[in-house]
């Protein structure tokens, strides 16, 4: 039990540093290149929804 709450504790963390970074990233790029700000934030939201996808096996599949 202890091993699945690491895990998640870490999806968790990672999920959140990524919207960070892509909202951050956003905003520093908008100016100059707005399709690249775009681009960048769409790879941060692909990223985010993948690692949700492994947080619902994790809690599906270890025990």
């Amino acid at each position: 039990m202890k091993k699945k709450n690491i895990i998640q504790r870490t999806i968790l963390i990672m999920m959140a540093l990524i919207a960070i970074a892509a909202g951050v990233s956003y905003f520093v790029l908008e100016r100059e290149k707005p399709w690249m700000a775009f681009y960048v934030a769409c790879c941060g939201g692909v990223l985010i929804i993948n690692l949700v996808i492994i947080l619902i096996f994790v809690r599906k599949n270890i025990k």
